[in-house]
Protein backbone atom coordinates (compact mmCIF):
# COMPACT_ATOMS: atom_id res chain seq x y z
CA UNK A 1 0.00 0.00 0.00
CA UNK A 2 2.64 2.45 0.51
CA UNK A 3 3.93 2.70 -2.55
CA UNK A 4 0.61 2.47 -4.31
CA UNK A 5 -0.08 6.01 -3.31
CA UNK A 6 2.64 6.96 -6.42
CA UNK A 7 -0.25 5.84 -8.74
CA UNK A 8 -2.62 7.48 -6.67
CA UNK A 9 -1.43 10.54 -6.71
CA UNK A 10 -1.38 10.06 -10.70
CA UNK A 11 -4.73 9.94 -10.65
CA UNK A 12 -5.49 12.71 -8.86
CA UNK A 13 -4.80 15.18 -11.43
CA UNK A 14 -7.02 13.38 -13.46
CA UNK A 15 -9.70 12.90 -10.72
CA UNK A 16 -9.64 17.03 -9.94
CA UNK A 17 -10.04 17.63 -13.43
CA UNK A 18 -13.69 16.70 -13.29
CA UNK A 19 -14.42 18.18 -9.74
CA UNK A 20 -12.80 21.93 -10.15
CA UNK A 21 -14.61 22.17 -13.63
CA UNK A 22 -18.39 20.08 -13.45
CA UNK A 23 -18.98 19.41 -9.91
CA UNK A 24 -17.49 21.85 -7.83
CA UNK A 25 -18.82 25.56 -7.93
CA UNK A 26 -15.41 27.05 -8.17
CA UNK A 27 -15.12 26.85 -11.33
CA UNK A 28 -17.37 26.52 -14.51
CA UNK A 29 -14.94 25.86 -17.81
CA UNK A 30 -14.00 22.18 -18.59
CA UNK A 31 -10.44 22.47 -20.08
CA UNK A 32 -10.00 19.65 -23.07
CA UNK A 33 -9.07 16.32 -22.86
CA UNK A 34 -10.59 16.37 -19.14
CA UNK A 35 -12.55 12.91 -18.38
CA UNK A 36 -15.71 13.14 -17.52
CA UNK A 37 -16.93 11.89 -14.21
CA UNK A 38 -19.31 8.57 -16.35
CA UNK A 39 -15.49 7.66 -17.65
CA UNK A 40 -14.23 7.03 -14.47
CA UNK A 41 -14.54 4.23 -12.44
CA UNK A 42 -15.12 4.47 -8.34
CA UNK A 43 -12.06 3.31 -7.52
CA UNK A 44 -10.40 5.68 -9.97
CA UNK A 45 -11.99 8.32 -7.44
CA UNK A 46 -11.24 6.92 -4.01
CA UNK A 47 -7.47 7.20 -4.12
CA UNK A 48 -7.36 10.66 -4.80
CA UNK A 49 -10.52 11.55 -2.26
CA UNK A 50 -8.67 9.61 0.74
CA UNK A 51 -5.36 11.44 -0.45
CA UNK A 52 -7.07 14.79 -0.46
CA UNK A 53 -8.45 13.92 3.09
CA UNK A 54 -5.73 13.46 4.84
CA UNK A 55 -3.91 16.52 2.94
CA UNK A 56 -6.66 18.39 4.37
CA UNK A 57 -6.15 17.21 7.74
CA UNK A 58 -2.23 18.05 7.59
CA UNK A 59 -2.84 21.75 5.91
CA UNK A 60 -5.94 22.84 8.89
CA UNK A 61 -2.64 21.50 11.53
CA UNK A 62 -0.20 23.66 10.19
CA UNK A 63 -2.04 26.58 12.05
CA UNK A 64 -3.87 24.76 14.28
CA UNK A 65 -1.24 22.62 15.91
CA UNK A 66 0.31 26.61 16.30
CA UNK A 67 -2.26 27.40 18.16
CA UNK A 68 -2.42 24.75 21.20
CA UNK A 69 1.54 24.75 20.54
CA UNK A 70 2.21 21.61 19.19
CA UNK A 71 4.97 23.68 17.13
CA UNK A 72 5.93 27.63 16.95
CA UNK A 73 7.17 29.47 13.56
CA UNK A 74 10.77 29.48 13.37
CA UNK A 75 12.02 30.78 16.17
CA UNK A 76 9.28 31.15 18.31
CA UNK A 77 6.48 32.81 16.20
CA UNK A 78 2.62 32.21 17.32
CA UNK A 79 0.66 31.82 14.64
CA UNK A 80 -2.22 34.58 13.85
CA UNK A 81 -5.73 34.82 12.32
CA UNK A 82 -6.14 32.15 9.63
CA UNK A 83 -7.81 31.20 6.82
CA UNK A 84 -7.13 27.85 6.35
CA UNK A 85 -7.73 27.92 2.78
CA UNK A 86 -5.65 24.61 1.84
CA UNK A 87 -8.55 22.66 4.07
CA UNK A 88 -11.44 24.56 1.84
CA UNK A 89 -9.63 23.66 -1.41
CA UNK A 90 -9.06 19.86 -0.53
CA UNK A 91 -12.73 19.65 1.10
CA UNK A 92 -14.44 21.82 -1.86
CA UNK A 93 -12.32 21.37 -4.75
CA UNK A 94 -11.17 17.94 -4.73
CA UNK A 95 -13.35 15.85 -2.12
CA UNK A 96 -16.62 16.32 -1.96
CA UNK A 97 -17.62 16.57 -5.91
CA UNK A 98 -16.13 13.23 -6.05
CA UNK A 99 -17.88 11.67 -2.73
CA UNK A 100 -21.06 12.58 -4.97
CA UNK A 101 -20.07 10.64 -7.83
CA UNK A 102 -18.89 7.54 -5.79
CA UNK A 103 -21.88 7.72 -4.06
CA UNK A 104 -23.95 7.98 -7.33
CA UNK A 105 -21.85 5.08 -8.82
CA UNK A 106 -22.03 3.17 -5.73
CA UNK A 107 -26.24 3.49 -5.54
CA UNK A 108 -26.94 2.32 -9.62
CA UNK A 109 -24.20 -0.38 -9.13
CA UNK A 110 -25.36 -1.78 -5.68
CA UNK A 111 -21.87 -0.98 -4.25
CA UNK A 112 -23.32 -0.91 -0.74
CA UNK A 113 -20.17 -0.85 1.37
CA UNK A 114 -18.16 1.28 -1.21
CA UNK A 115 -21.26 3.68 -0.77
CA UNK A 116 -20.48 3.23 3.03
CA UNK A 117 -17.05 4.39 3.02
CA UNK A 118 -18.37 7.33 0.93
CA UNK A 119 -20.84 8.27 3.43
CA UNK A 120 -17.61 8.04 6.09
CA UNK A 121 -15.48 10.16 3.87
CA UNK A 122 -17.80 12.46 3.76
CA UNK A 123 -18.53 12.82 7.80
CA UNK A 124 -14.54 13.48 8.45
CA UNK A 125 -14.47 16.06 5.79
CA UNK A 126 -17.36 17.93 6.51
CA UNK A 127 -16.84 17.91 9.86
CA UNK A 128 -13.29 19.16 9.80
CA UNK A 129 -14.77 21.89 7.91
CA UNK A 130 -17.89 23.20 10.24
CA UNK A 131 -14.57 22.70 13.09
CA UNK A 132 -12.62 25.12 11.47
CA UNK A 133 -15.34 27.29 10.21
CA UNK A 134 -18.66 26.90 12.09
CA UNK A 135 -21.28 27.52 9.01
CA UNK A 136 -20.46 25.96 5.94
CA UNK A 137 -21.43 25.06 2.31
CA UNK A 138 -23.03 21.46 2.45
CA UNK A 139 -26.18 21.01 0.53
CA UNK A 140 -26.14 23.27 -2.34
CA UNK A 141 -21.90 22.96 -2.01
CA UNK A 142 -22.02 20.63 -4.99
CA UNK A 143 -24.91 22.27 -7.32
CA UNK A 144 -22.26 23.87 -9.79
CA UNK A 145 -22.59 25.23 -12.85
CA UNK A 146 -26.42 25.36 -11.84
CA UNK A 147 -25.45 26.91 -8.59
CA UNK A 148 -22.69 28.62 -8.01
CA UNK A 149 -23.68 31.18 -5.00
CA UNK A 150 -24.57 27.90 -2.47
CA UNK A 151 -25.81 28.62 0.86
CA UNK A 152 -24.11 27.88 4.00
CA UNK A 153 -25.70 25.44 6.70
CA UNK A 154 -25.28 25.71 10.35
CA UNK A 155 -23.04 23.66 12.27
CA UNK A 156 -25.53 21.93 14.24
CA UNK A 157 -27.39 21.16 11.09
CA UNK A 158 -23.97 19.30 10.01
CA UNK A 159 -23.40 17.81 12.78
CA UNK A 160 -27.06 15.76 12.65
CA UNK A 161 -25.90 15.04 8.81
CA UNK A 162 -22.30 13.84 10.48
CA UNK A 163 -24.16 11.87 12.71
CA UNK A 164 -26.98 10.55 10.23
CA UNK A 165 -23.82 9.51 7.55
CA UNK A 166 -21.75 7.35 10.32
CA UNK A 167 -25.24 5.55 11.40
CA UNK A 168 -26.21 4.83 7.87
CA UNK A 169 -22.54 3.07 6.97
CA UNK A 170 -22.61 1.53 10.15
CA UNK A 171 -25.47 -0.11 9.38
CA UNK A 172 -24.93 -0.53 5.88
CA UNK A 173 -21.43 -2.35 6.78
CA UNK A 174 -23.36 -4.75 9.10
CA UNK A 175 -25.21 -5.63 6.75
CA UNK A 176 -24.66 -7.86 3.55
CA UNK A 177 -23.50 -6.56 0.25
CA UNK A 178 -24.09 -8.71 -2.54
CA UNK A 179 -22.88 -6.64 -5.00
CA UNK A 180 -19.42 -8.57 -5.10
CA UNK A 181 -18.01 -5.31 -5.63
CA UNK A 182 -14.72 -4.65 -3.32
CA UNK A 183 -12.31 -2.09 -2.78
CA UNK A 184 -8.54 -3.33 -3.25
CA UNK A 185 -5.58 -0.58 -3.10
CA UNK A 186 -7.31 2.19 -4.21
CA UNK A 187 -8.25 1.96 -0.40
CA UNK A 188 -4.86 4.20 1.05
CA UNK A 189 -5.98 3.23 4.77
CA UNK A 190 -7.13 -0.15 5.14
CA UNK A 191 -6.69 -1.57 2.15
CA UNK A 192 -10.00 -3.09 1.12
CA UNK A 193 -11.03 -4.25 5.12
CA UNK A 194 -15.13 -3.31 5.45
CA UNK A 195 -14.51 -4.44 8.64
CA UNK A 196 -11.51 -1.80 9.72
CA UNK A 197 -13.94 1.28 7.88
CA UNK A 198 -17.07 -0.28 10.27
CA UNK A 199 -14.73 0.19 13.64
CA UNK A 200 -13.55 3.37 12.02
CA UNK A 201 -16.84 4.44 12.01
CA UNK A 202 -18.15 4.06 15.46
CA UNK A 203 -14.61 5.62 16.96
CA UNK A 204 -15.48 8.78 14.63
CA UNK A 205 -18.71 8.54 15.72
CA UNK A 206 -17.32 8.39 19.33
CA UNK A 207 -14.82 10.94 18.66
CA UNK A 208 -17.98 13.74 17.80
CA UNK A 209 -19.97 12.58 20.61
CA UNK A 210 -17.37 14.42 22.93
CA UNK A 211 -17.29 17.39 20.52
CA UNK A 212 -20.53 18.31 22.33
CA UNK A 213 -20.34 18.49 26.22
CA UNK A 214 -21.18 21.85 25.89
CA UNK A 215 -24.52 20.86 23.69
CA UNK A 216 -25.42 18.15 25.42
CA UNK A 217 -23.67 17.89 29.25
CA UNK A 218 -20.25 15.93 30.27
CA UNK A 219 -22.14 12.88 31.46
CA UNK A 220 -24.46 12.47 28.81
CA UNK A 221 -21.78 13.39 26.01
CA UNK A 222 -19.56 11.19 27.74
CA UNK A 223 -22.01 8.12 27.84
CA UNK A 224 -23.14 8.25 24.17
CA UNK A 225 -19.46 8.17 23.20
CA UNK A 226 -19.06 5.21 25.78
CA UNK A 227 -21.92 3.64 23.84
CA UNK A 228 -19.99 3.90 20.61
CA UNK A 229 -16.21 3.66 21.24
CA UNK A 230 -17.62 0.01 22.84
CA UNK A 231 -17.74 -1.23 18.83
CA UNK A 232 -14.50 1.27 17.74
CA UNK A 233 -10.84 0.42 17.34
CA UNK A 234 -9.42 -3.03 18.91
CA UNK A 235 -5.62 -2.36 18.31
CA UNK A 236 -3.03 -0.39 16.64
CA UNK A 237 -3.90 -2.21 13.57
CA UNK A 238 -6.83 -0.42 13.25
CA UNK A 239 -5.77 3.04 12.75
CA UNK A 240 -6.51 5.16 10.60
CA UNK A 241 -3.53 6.67 8.53
CA UNK A 242 -1.83 7.16 5.34
CA UNK A 243 1.65 6.46 4.50
CA UNK A 244 4.00 8.06 1.88
CA UNK A 245 6.87 6.29 -0.09
CA UNK A 246 10.42 7.67 -1.06
CA UNK A 247 8.66 9.07 -4.66
CA UNK A 248 6.06 10.55 -2.60
CA UNK A 249 7.50 11.61 0.42
CA UNK A 250 5.63 13.25 3.45
CA UNK A 251 5.11 16.49 3.76
CA UNK A 252 5.86 16.68 7.06
CA UNK A 253 9.97 15.32 6.39
CA UNK A 254 9.64 18.10 3.26
CA UNK A 255 8.22 20.97 5.06
CA UNK A 256 10.09 20.67 8.59
CA UNK A 257 13.14 18.07 8.18
CA UNK A 258 14.14 19.34 4.80
CA UNK A 259 13.31 22.73 5.05
CA UNK A 260 15.04 23.26 7.90
CA UNK A 261 18.54 21.80 6.03
CA UNK A 262 18.69 23.82 3.52
CA UNK A 263 18.04 27.04 5.63
CA UNK A 264 14.19 27.90 4.47
CA UNK A 265 10.96 28.63 6.55
CA UNK A 266 10.56 25.32 9.03
CA UNK A 267 8.63 25.10 12.62
CA UNK A 268 10.02 24.17 15.75
CA UNK A 269 9.02 22.30 19.01
CA UNK A 270 6.75 24.52 21.39
CA UNK A 271 7.70 24.65 25.10
CA UNK A 272 3.66 23.38 26.03
CA UNK A 273 4.53 19.83 24.27
CA UNK A 274 8.04 19.49 25.46
CA UNK A 275 7.42 20.85 29.11
CA UNK A 276 4.55 17.56 29.07
CA UNK A 277 7.27 15.76 28.23
CA UNK A 278 10.22 16.24 30.00
CA UNK A 279 8.97 16.23 33.51
CA UNK A 280 8.79 19.50 34.33
CA UNK A 281 4.54 19.95 34.21
CA UNK A 282 4.47 16.06 35.28
CA UNK A 283 7.67 15.31 37.51
CA UNK A 284 8.83 11.79 37.37
CA UNK A 285 9.18 10.06 40.35
CA UNK A 286 10.59 6.63 39.82
CA UNK A 287 13.89 7.86 39.38
CA UNK A 288 14.27 5.78 36.16
CA UNK A 289 12.70 8.49 33.56
CA UNK A 290 14.14 12.10 32.73
CA UNK A 291 12.00 12.08 29.58
CA UNK A 292 8.95 10.49 28.09
CA UNK A 293 10.52 7.62 25.46
CA UNK A 294 8.44 9.36 22.64
CA UNK A 295 9.72 12.58 22.80
CA UNK A 296 13.02 11.64 20.72
CA UNK A 297 10.88 10.46 17.95
CA UNK A 298 9.36 13.38 18.08
CA UNK A 299 11.65 16.39 18.19
CA UNK A 300 15.42 16.52 18.63
CA UNK A 301 18.25 18.47 20.46
CA UNK A 302 21.67 19.81 19.09
CA UNK A 303 24.50 17.20 19.87
CA UNK A 304 25.99 17.57 23.41
CA UNK A 305 22.99 19.47 24.97
CA UNK A 306 21.27 17.37 27.70
CA UNK A 307 17.96 19.42 28.38
CA UNK A 308 15.18 19.82 25.95
CA UNK A 309 13.76 22.65 26.17
CA UNK A 310 11.42 23.70 23.72
CA UNK A 311 10.22 26.98 22.21
CA UNK A 312 7.73 29.67 24.11
CA UNK A 313 5.12 30.89 21.96
CA UNK A 314 5.59 34.30 20.31
CA UNK A 315 8.64 34.17 22.90
CA UNK A 316 11.50 35.35 20.68
CA UNK A 317 13.09 32.12 21.20
CA UNK A 318 13.35 31.51 24.54
CA UNK A 319 12.36 28.62 26.66
CA UNK A 320 10.00 28.37 30.35
CA UNK A 321 13.44 29.50 32.28
CA UNK A 322 14.36 32.35 29.84
CA UNK A 323 17.63 30.55 28.23
CA UNK A 324 17.47 29.40 24.65
CA UNK A 325 15.25 26.97 23.57
CA UNK A 326 16.45 23.78 21.69
CA UNK A 327 13.79 21.51 20.80
CA UNK A 328 13.47 20.88 16.81
CA UNK A 329 11.43 18.53 14.64
CA UNK A 330 13.42 14.81 14.56
CA UNK A 331 14.88 14.17 11.11
CA UNK A 332 13.81 10.55 10.54
CA UNK A 333 11.31 11.28 13.37
CA UNK A 334 7.77 9.10 13.45
CA UNK A 335 6.28 11.54 11.60
CA UNK A 336 9.14 13.62 9.79
CA UNK A 337 10.82 10.61 7.90
CA UNK A 338 10.73 10.25 3.87
CA UNK A 339 7.50 7.50 4.56
CA UNK A 340 5.88 8.17 7.54
CA UNK A 341 1.99 8.20 7.70
CA UNK A 342 -0.44 10.58 8.41
CA UNK A 343 -3.00 9.82 10.83
CA UNK A 344 -6.19 11.04 11.27
CA UNK A 345 -7.74 9.12 14.32
CA UNK A 346 -5.83 5.90 16.29
CA UNK A 347 -6.47 2.97 18.95
CA UNK A 348 -4.84 4.70 21.51
CA UNK A 349 -6.88 8.22 20.72
CA UNK A 350 -10.12 5.50 21.36
CA UNK A 351 -8.85 4.66 23.95
CA UNK A 352 -8.12 8.01 25.69
CA UNK A 353 -12.05 8.86 24.27
CA UNK A 354 -12.89 5.54 26.04
CA UNK A 355 -11.36 7.30 29.46
CA UNK A 356 -12.61 10.69 28.76
CA UNK A 357 -15.95 8.68 27.94
CA UNK A 358 -16.52 6.78 31.49
CA UNK A 359 -14.41 9.66 33.48
CA UNK A 360 -17.52 11.89 32.39
CA UNK A 361 -20.57 9.87 32.64
CA UNK A 362 -19.49 8.62 35.91
CA UNK A 363 -19.61 12.75 37.18
CA UNK A 364 -15.91 13.32 37.09
CA UNK A 365 -15.25 17.12 35.36
CA UNK A 366 -12.12 19.71 34.71
CA UNK A 367 -11.01 19.57 38.30
CA UNK A 368 -12.66 16.31 40.47
CA UNK A 369 -10.59 13.14 41.80
CA UNK A 370 -10.68 9.94 40.92
CA UNK A 371 -12.79 7.67 38.67
CA UNK A 372 -13.73 4.29 37.82
CA UNK A 373 -11.59 1.31 37.00
CA UNK A 374 -12.96 1.31 33.71
CA UNK A 375 -11.67 4.89 33.26
CA UNK A 376 -8.24 3.76 34.63
CA UNK A 377 -7.62 0.78 32.60
CA UNK A 378 -8.74 2.37 29.51
CA UNK A 379 -6.20 5.30 30.30
CA UNK A 380 -3.53 3.00 30.88
CA UNK A 381 -3.96 0.84 27.96
CA UNK A 382 -4.50 4.10 26.03
CA UNK A 383 -0.66 4.97 27.17
CA UNK A 384 0.57 1.31 25.88
CA UNK A 385 -1.02 1.54 22.67
CA UNK A 386 0.76 4.84 21.96
CA UNK A 387 3.84 3.36 23.32
CA UNK A 388 3.49 0.48 20.93
CA UNK A 389 2.62 3.12 17.79
CA UNK A 390 5.77 4.98 18.55
CA UNK A 391 7.88 1.66 18.50
CA UNK A 392 9.55 2.72 22.14
CA UNK A 393 9.47 0.98 25.41
CA UNK A 394 7.05 2.20 27.76
CA UNK A 395 7.49 -0.07 30.61
CA UNK A 396 9.47 2.77 33.09
CA UNK A 397 7.06 5.51 31.73
CA UNK A 398 4.24 3.49 32.70
CA UNK A 399 5.52 2.32 36.13
CA UNK A 400 6.44 5.72 37.33
CA UNK A 401 3.77 6.94 39.70
CA UNK A 402 3.23 10.31 38.26
CA UNK A 403 1.57 8.45 35.40
CA UNK A 404 0.59 5.13 37.02
CA UNK A 405 -1.69 7.64 39.21
CA UNK A 406 -3.67 4.82 40.39
CA UNK A 407 -8.23 5.54 39.89
CA UNK A 408 -8.33 6.79 43.12
CA UNK A 409 -6.33 9.88 41.62
CA UNK A 410 -7.35 9.74 38.12
CA UNK A 411 -7.90 13.69 36.53
CA UNK A 412 -9.06 14.71 33.40
CA UNK A 413 -5.66 16.25 32.91
CA UNK A 414 -3.98 12.70 33.26
CA UNK A 415 -5.86 11.89 30.24
CA UNK A 416 -5.90 14.82 28.05
CA UNK A 417 -2.09 15.38 28.58
CA UNK A 418 -1.79 11.61 27.36
CA UNK A 419 -4.09 12.27 24.28
CA UNK A 420 -2.33 15.59 23.80
CA UNK A 421 0.75 13.79 23.45
CA UNK A 422 -0.46 10.68 21.49
CA UNK A 423 -1.95 13.26 18.86
CA UNK A 424 1.12 15.35 17.93
CA UNK A 425 0.07 16.34 14.47
CA UNK A 426 -3.30 15.94 14.83
CA UNK A 427 -5.85 18.83 14.05
CA UNK A 428 -8.37 17.15 16.32
CA UNK A 429 -6.13 18.53 19.01
CA UNK A 430 -7.92 21.88 18.57
CA UNK A 431 -11.14 20.86 19.44
CA UNK A 432 -10.22 19.37 22.69
CA UNK A 433 -8.35 23.00 23.57
CA UNK A 434 -11.51 24.57 22.63
CA UNK A 435 -14.20 22.47 24.43
CA UNK A 436 -12.40 22.91 27.51
CA UNK A 437 -11.73 26.73 26.97
CA UNK A 438 -7.75 26.09 27.40
CA UNK A 439 -7.96 25.19 30.39
CA UNK A 440 -4.76 24.77 32.68
CA UNK A 441 -6.37 22.27 34.99
CA UNK A 442 -6.90 20.49 31.76
CA UNK A 443 -4.04 20.98 29.68
CA UNK A 444 -1.55 21.65 32.49
CA UNK A 445 1.05 24.72 32.48
CA UNK A 446 -1.07 26.56 29.18
CA UNK A 447 -0.32 29.78 28.89
CA UNK A 448 -1.60 32.13 25.65
CA UNK A 449 1.28 32.87 23.36
CA UNK A 450 3.55 36.08 24.06
CA UNK A 451 3.08 39.43 22.57
CA UNK A 452 7.10 39.56 21.30
CA UNK A 453 6.58 37.46 18.17
CA UNK A 454 3.15 36.97 17.32
CA UNK A 455 1.97 37.52 13.52
CA UNK A 456 -1.10 39.27 14.53
CA UNK A 457 -1.49 41.27 17.67
CA UNK A 458 -5.16 42.20 16.71
CA UNK A 459 -6.36 39.67 19.45
CA UNK A 460 -3.19 39.05 21.88
CA UNK A 461 -4.77 38.10 24.95
CA UNK A 462 -7.35 36.11 23.51
CA UNK A 463 -7.83 32.42 21.95
CA UNK A 464 -8.49 31.86 18.35
CA UNK A 465 -11.30 29.61 18.09
CA UNK A 466 -11.83 29.18 14.79
CA UNK A 467 -10.92 30.19 10.89
CA UNK A 468 -11.89 33.08 8.70
CA UNK A 469 -13.58 32.27 5.45
CA UNK A 470 -10.80 32.49 2.75
CA UNK A 471 -10.81 35.45 0.83
CA UNK A 472 -11.24 33.51 -2.67
CA UNK A 473 -14.51 32.37 -1.09
CA UNK A 474 -15.35 35.73 0.01
CA UNK A 475 -15.19 36.76 -3.93
CA UNK A 476 -16.83 34.15 -5.36
CA UNK A 477 -19.56 33.90 -2.31
CA UNK A 478 -19.70 37.59 -0.97
CA UNK A 479 -23.36 37.61 0.11
CA UNK A 480 -23.18 34.25 1.70
CA UNK A 481 -19.92 34.89 3.35
CA UNK A 482 -20.57 37.47 5.09
CA UNK A 483 -24.22 36.96 6.85
CA UNK A 484 -21.64 33.93 8.00
CA UNK A 485 -18.15 35.04 9.33
CA UNK A 486 -17.73 36.00 12.60
CA UNK A 487 -14.44 37.01 14.92
CA UNK A 488 -11.77 34.94 15.21
CA UNK A 489 -12.47 34.57 18.74
CA UNK A 490 -15.72 33.77 18.39
CA UNK A 491 -16.81 30.18 19.32
CA UNK A 492 -18.37 27.94 17.04
CA UNK A 493 -21.63 26.24 17.52
CA UNK A 494 -20.59 23.58 20.37
CA UNK A 495 -18.00 26.06 21.70
CA UNK A 496 -20.59 28.02 23.45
Amino acid sequence: MKKFITKIILIVLLAVGITACSDSYFDVNTPSGTAQAEQLRMSDLLGPVIHSTMEGQRSAELTFGNYVQNFVSQGGGAAGQTEASGLWSQVYLYILPNLKVIKEKALDEGALHYGAVADILTAINIGIAADTWDNIPYVEATEAPQNLFPKFDTQESIYNEIFRLLDRAISTLESADNSNISMGREDLIYDGDFDKWLRAAYTIKARYQLHLIKVNGLAASGSAALASIENGFTSNADNFQMFYDDKNINPWYSSEVLARNTGNFHRDIASQLVSSMNGDYYPFEGGLLEIDPRLPVMAEIPDGDTEWKGFISGGLGESPDGSDANTFFKSDGFYTSIDSPLSLVTYAEAMFIKAEAVFLANGGNQTSVGSTGEAYTAYMEGIQASMSMYEVNGANYMGDTSIDVGEGSLMLNHIMKEKYINNFLNPETFVDHRRYDFSDDVFKGLTIRSEEDSDDNEFLGEWFRRANYPTTELNRNSQNVLANQKSPIAPVWWDQ
